[in-house]
């Protein structure tokens, strides 16, 4: 494989992986923060063991997350140089706000929750902790900022003497229609992954302990996993709600934006009006749209999502032919190598990940209705079902955001800054001239199997942290550490790591 494709994977692998942790930790903290402030308002135990026992699995999260995003930027200063080089001005921006205005917040607050528990007040650790959460959702704010510029140039202009990008306005960047229709679902996906964490988590230790019989363990579930559960649940049912409507309008202004990501989600050759939803389609997906059959199919709704019309006039929807002639006849048919250019992305991809984003959160709506009916009227449930559907559950809306997050990105090809036609139509760049020149195909390679092999190692030591942790359960004694209930004489306490 050249250049360009060991590129494309080696980013494509680091990426997915990392993206695991994010909607988690995004989602989670506020969850956390939530649970100590009912300790803290309530003084009741229960919340102070939930906020140790659920915060100790964040800070695994939040670690690898961490760990496996720093390397996001290096690519781009290494195998994608020449991208960096025509965006960088813009690009870099909001960026550099992220690290400045939410990463560094992040790294304070997070170690005055983790350290200070003996030694801040309670209402200065819980703040800390309340900051934390903030910082992460301000943090995918600045990084869904620098992304949907990619998928829709606004405040910046081209300078043809240097052939960059160059900021106009930050401003506009930050007021993007697209940021903010990506912002609110990208938040919503992520409380909807961590309510679906604890809710299963919590479920399988509650059924667990209803099962053995024991007085003090059903007492347990009772007490302290039934109100997790719940916790979890309406957060699930919050959140996909806001994820189908911010869902909606994102499709709807992707329908606008880029057209040629509506067709190939749904595999749609010719144009049409009252485009159907396909379920289930079968064919050489990979090889075109041409010998595909819709199996299954819901009958204007397609349109309805890109339009928001079923009928008529107004729900046409155009198709995977209609967008190549189009962009054709607009910006050329030929890359700088001579070689035509498919200007629809990979339909293979786009479908399927489009049906799986949608489809495997069906597990938490599925977990959430379950629960509510076995938990009705204060009861605790000792259906075996109930723990499997939670644990069956738990990695779905992590898989539905990583397809998601695969859509919108192999979505946008073969761009990797789109086109805006309605705006500033002259910056645009394919993907392939955007891959380094000076980097050989045989260093990329090397390093995105030392990546592979490392984050594979990471992977493992991820998954045998969180089970261990979240098998051991809530700490059995949890005591109030802060200042207001120690001992004033005490005066040997030490910096300690909480956990």
């Amino acid at each position: 494989m050249d250049a360009l494709a060991l590129a494309r994977w080696q980013f494509a692998i680091t990426t997915v992986y990392h993206f695991i942790f994010v909607p988690l930790t995004i989602g989670l903290a506020p969850l956390v923060a939530g649970m100590q402030t009912a300790w803290v308002v309530t003084q009741k135990e229960r919340w102070l063991r939930l906020t140790k026992f659920f915060g100790k699995l964040l800070l695994i999260n939040f670690a690898l997350g961490v760990v496996t995003g720093i390397w996001q930027e290096f690519q781009f200063g290494m195998a994608w140089s020449e991208y960096s080089r025509f965006v960088g001005d813009v690009f870099g921006a909001p960026l550099a706000m992220e690290a400045l205005a939410a990463f560094f917040v992040e790294s304070v607050f997070l170690g005055v929750w983790i350290f200070g528990w003996d030694r801040v007040s309670k209402k200065i650790h819980l703040a800390s902790i309340w900051l934390f959460a903030l910082a992460t959702t301000l943090s995918a704010f600045f990084i869904l900022a620098a992304n949907s510029w990619m998928q829709h140039p606004v405040g910046a202009v081209y300078n043809p003497e240097t052939g960059r990008a160059e900021m106009e306005s930050i401003w506009a960047v930050l007021t993007n229609s697209t940021l903010w229709a990506a912002f609110p679902h990208a938040v919503t996906a992520a409380f909807l992954t961590a309510g679906t964490f604890v809710a299963g988590i919590a479920a399988w230790w509650m059924v667990r302990l209803t099962r053995s019989r024991k007085p003090e363990h059903v007492e347990t579930a009772r007490t302290v996993y039934r109100p997790a559960v719940l916790v979890g649940v309406w957060t699930m049912i919050i959140a996909g709600l806001g994820v189908a409507y911010t869902g909606d309008v994102q499709g709807k202004l992707m329908f606008e934006q880029q057209p040629g990501k509506m067709a190939s989600a749904e595999a749609l050759c010719e144009g049409e009006e009252e485009a159907a939803f396909s379920i289930l389609s079968v064919g050489p997906l990979y090889a075109g749209c041409e010998d595909v059959r819709h199996l299954i199919t819901i009958p204007g709704l397609a349109s309805y999502l890109g339009t928001g019309h079923f009928s008529g006039e107004e729900s046409y929807l155009p198709g995977v032919y209609d967008v190549q002639e189009e962009y054709t006849a607009r910006y050329g048919d030929v890359t700088a190598a001579g070689t035509p250019v498919q200007y629809t992305p990979p339909l293979a991809i786009t479908y399927w990940s489009f049906r799986l984003m949608i489809g495997l959160a069906a597990f938490s709506v599925a977990l959430a209705l379950a629960a509510l009916w076995l938990t009705r009227k204060g009861r605790v449930s000792d259906n075996v079902w109930l723990g499997r559907l939670g644990i069956i559950a738990l990695p779905m809306p992590f898989a539905a955001s990583s397809f998601g997050w695969i859509f919108t990105e192999v979505g946008r090809q073969p761009w990797v800054v789109a086109p805006n036609p309605t705006g500033i139509d002259e910056i645009r760049l394919l993907t392939e001239r955007g891959v380094s020149t000076a980097v050989p195909a045989g260093v990329i390679l090397t390093s995105m199997i030392v990546l592979t092999v490392v984050y594979a190692v990471l992977a493992v030591v991820w998954f045998r942290l969180m089970r261990r942790y979240a098998i051991e359960g809530v700490p059995d004694v949890v005591r109030d550490e802060s200042p207001e209930a120690q001992d004033p004489d005490d005066d040997d306490r030490t910096l300690s790591f909480a956990y």
